[in-house]
């Protein structure tokens, strides 16, 4: 059995996420101690115990220690089963919790599970410290699919903090052969749209965020304004194109020009550093490099501690795979020795 430390490095819940999905694909028993030992409320929140339970149903694995606040866990996991599955992050807490963290760690061993599977997920799709759905839907997707791995999504409704009731819809299509891409060159900006979203909120809200993105990058920025749904007001600005998205969420007493703000500063130090791959996308794509057939190489704005800590996470897993130039706060360039799916 494989023990790690969520203490390590960011000590946060990508550790639990990214060992559990690892584990579930390779059929790895794992225990993890010290769960999210680098927060101010450490152990398993709701939306982490649910990716447990979830990749537990998925794989009929045998767990102890998937309770609420737990900072320690046992999975011993059996083959991954393709079907057709619910998750609920509000299950039992009424949760905001996040549906694409959720997504992030169940997404791996399904895709390995040789047949089609069907997801329906529950819960917050614009909230704190995730990825929005629409990351989900205009950068990670698409860049999942050029290593080959086909994933469909729909966006049923909207989930704001801090009741979510949000959900989303995924078709994951088997991919037991990724492959390794060279992503070096940086996109072409003109390729780059906007989001300007809001819910409950009047309709100047929706503008003022577009205006400012335009006054900020561009007057020939296409802007989508969409009127959203939901239980909650909420508000969101995503700057999205190739292999790369930048958001921010409205919160009561925030201007919509500094949301707007936000996005738009994230996008010109990602266009400055002349960078390939955002550090979000280069934190969830690395799983699959590390998968996937042959090297692969990416450029990104900064090396985070995030980052690292993952890389650090899969190669307990799969031995030494990485080589990180740059560093840490830096513009650095990833080079991985894809496992080629064995």
């Amino acid at each position: 059995m494989l023990h790690l430390d969520g203490s390590h490095g960011e000590g946060g819940g990508q550790i639990l996420r990214t060992a559990l999905s690892l584990a579930a694909t390779l059929e790895q028993p794992v225990r993890i101690v010290n769960i999210r030992a680098g927060r101010s409320k450490p152990g398993l929140r709701p939306q982490h115990l649910t990716a447990v339970l979830a990749l537990a149903r998925i794989t009929q694995a045998e767990v102890a220690g998937a309770v609420l606040h737990s900072q320690e866990l046992t999975f011993r996991p059996r083959r991954p089963q393709p079907g057709s599955y619910l998750f609920d992050v509000a299950e039992k807490t009424g949760s905001a919790g996040s549906v694409t963290l959720l997504a992030q760690a169940l997404l791996p061993p399904l895709l390995a599970a040789g047949q089609p599977s069907s997801l329906i997920l529950k819960g917050g799709t614009h909230v704190a410290w995730s990825p929005p759905a629409h990351y989900l839907l205009q950068v990670f997707l698409p860049a999942l699919a050029q290593l080959g791995g086909k994933v469909t999504m729909t966006l049923n409704r909207w989930g704001w903090y801090p009741r979510g009731g949000g959900e989303v819809g995924m078709v994951i299509h088997p991919a037991p052969k990724l492959s390794g891409v060279q992503w070096r060159t940086p996109p072409d900006y003109r390729e780059f749209r906007a989001i300007s979203a809001a819910s409950k909120l009047p309709e100047h809200v929706r503008r003022r965020q577009g205006e400012r993105l335009q006054a900020r990058l561009g007057r020939d920025l296409p802007v989508d304004f969409i009127e959203a749904g939901g239980l909650d007001a909420g508000s969101m600005v995503m700057v999205y194109g190739p292999r790369a998205g930048f958001n921010a969420l409205g919160v009561k007493g925030k201007p919509a020009e500094k949301v707007a703000d936000e996005a738009a500063d994230a996008f010109l130090t990602f266009r400055d550093r002349r960078a390939v791959v955002d550090r979000h996308l280069a934190d969830q794509i690395v799983l699959y490099l590390a998968w996937a057939r042959g090297a692969s190489t990416f450029v990104t704005p900064e090396v985070t501690l995030h980052l690292l800590t993952n890389l650090w996470v899969i190669e307990q897993f799969l031995g030494s795979r990485f080589e990180v130039k740059g560093e840490l706060g830096e513009r650095g360039e990833i080079r991985c020795r894809g496992r080629g799916g064995k």
